[in-house]
């Protein structure tokens, strides 16, 4: 009897130790790190062994380039060639720095699908303010409810120094995206023989801190406000979403109401989640795969299995030139890879697993995020019988003259079908992002919505 009650005794002490390194905050001389060994949002400050890996120095400046009259960046490396392309002919000798889902569309287009790869440029930084915010996370912000919500978190980055794949993943949903930004967007759905039709939106987010006119009380479980309106073709303009994105989606799940032009009518949108259909996607991608992943992390296990280096899209500045058209980048396949660039950078490898009982079309997700920005830089999706299906590329910039990093355009690419979703292009659009515009908190209220999709 006193056998079993030690080894109970320990079987308790370890769950408690285990719970305890899941909830817990990092202790303040953990969180010391940041801005000394590790860049103040978390990552590791040196470059790596052989240099290919740069250490970051602050990333670039305000004033790193021109920005033309419709808020389009000068491409700060366009005189750069690459070092090296990857294809399908030598993929072998850079395996080892690939992902699966990499290896996958070298192999399912082995005469145009490659790789150029240049120089490692870590150009990535935020806001000083937003650094401050996320030293304080670091010491104070917890899960709670399993994971699927947190406590005592502001505005960005909650863990900074993450413990396990959960909380990295909650650094890519709560990463720093300017405050406010309104993005004019145009999505592609290539036909196998590379025809296409558009469609073009209008996203707006705001994040309560930037709202004028609003109550902290109603909006102390909202991460951010999100509306999308469809802009086109006629039969789709005038359709409105908005989405009330919550910090604990346990204790309150995602709010989200669609306002439908044809009926002028608002409704709940509760199929705006998960595995929903995505906006016009014509059944390519689902509600979770815009940002790569967005939403509640709760039908989910999450595994953290360390860091490595991999070629990532990156400094995707070419690839959003206002000199190119939709045509220049939409191909049959896959988009147009003499417009991107690849470098090596250090990302965390997070596996994502079904739970037992929990229902979603992908049985297996493996996420890599840059560790200079928390962002998602490629995800492979599974099947429920394990074969890989869906693979996403994040094609990234750093908008330097407002110190945000985000997409320039994302691509989920279905390997079954040979078709694929390009999403965010905005080349042809009459605007780049407008990052930090002045924004009401009535506008993203469900009232608000029948005006906003009057066509």
């Amino acid at each position: 009897m006193k056998t079993i009650s030690l080894l109970l005794q320990s079987g308790a002490l370890a769950l408690s130790l285990l719970a305890s390194s899941v909830m817990a905050a990092v202790s303040a001389d953990e969180a010391a790190k940041l801005g000394s060994t590790l860049t103040p949002i978390g990552a590791e400050k040196a470059g790596n062994a052989d240099g290919s890996i740069p250490e970051w120095t602050g990333g670039l400046p305000q004033n790193a380039g021109a920005v033309d009259a419709k808020g389009f960046l000068a491409d700060p490396f366009a005189d750069e060639q690459p070092l090296f392309t990857i294809t399908a002919q030598n993929l072998d000798q850079y395996k080892d720095k690939l992902t699966p889902g990499q290896i996958a569309l070298l192999k399912r287009y082995p005469s145009s699908y490659k790789m150029p790869v240049y120089k490692t440029h870590r150009s990535a930084s935020v806001p000083q303010s937003v650094l401050a915010e996320a030293k304080s996370n670091a010491v104070n912000t917890r899960l709670v409810e399993g994971g699927n919500g947190l406590e005592n978190f502001h505005n960005s980055y909650a863990f900074p120094i993450p413990q396990n794949g959960l909380e990295v993943i909650w650094n890519h949903i709560t990463r720093y995206r300017g405050g406010s930004v309104r993005r004019l967007l145009a999505q592609a759905m290539p036909q196998v023989n590379g025809s296409y039709n558009l469609v073009t939106m209008q996203d707006d987010f705001a994040w309560p801190i930037s709202l004028t006119k609003n109550d902290p009380s109603e909006a102390s479980n909202v991460l951010f406000y999100y509306k999308q309106r469809v802009t086109g073709p006629a039969r789709l303009a005038g359709d409105v979403l908005l989405v009330h994105e919550t910090i604990n989606q346990v204790k309150e799940p995602r709010l989200a109401w669609l306002y439908n032009a044809g009926q002028r009518r608002v409704r709940r949108a509760p199929q705006a989640a998960y595995d929903g259909p995505g906006t016009a996607a014509d059944g390519l991608g689902v509600t979770d795969n815009l940002d790569l992943y967005n939403g509640a992390p709760d039908r989910y296990e999450w595994k953290l299995s360390g860091k490595k280096e991999i070629y990532i899209p990156y400094n995707s500045y070419k690839l959003d030139s206002p000199q190119l058209k939709y045509d220049d980048i939409v191909r049959a396949g896959h988009i147009n890879q003499d417009l991107t660039r690849y470098e090596l950078h250090r990302v965390w490898h997070v596996t994502a697993t079904l739970k037992p009982g929990a229902r979603h079309i992908y049985a297996k997700r493996d996420y890599f995020i840059d560790e200079d920005t928390w962002q998602i830089a490629e995800a492979d999706h599974y099947d429920g019988r394990g074969d890989l299906w869906r693979v996403g590329e994040g094609h990234s910039q750093f908008y330097y003259h407002k110190q945000v990093p985000w997409y320039t355009m994302e691509a989920l690419y279905e390997l079954t079908s040979g078709r694929y979703l390009a999403v965010g292009m905005k080349n042809e659009e009459k605007r780049s992002y407008d990052f930090g515009g002045a924004t009401m908190a009535g506008d993203y209220t469900p009232a608000a919505l029948r005006q906003t999709g009057v066509r």
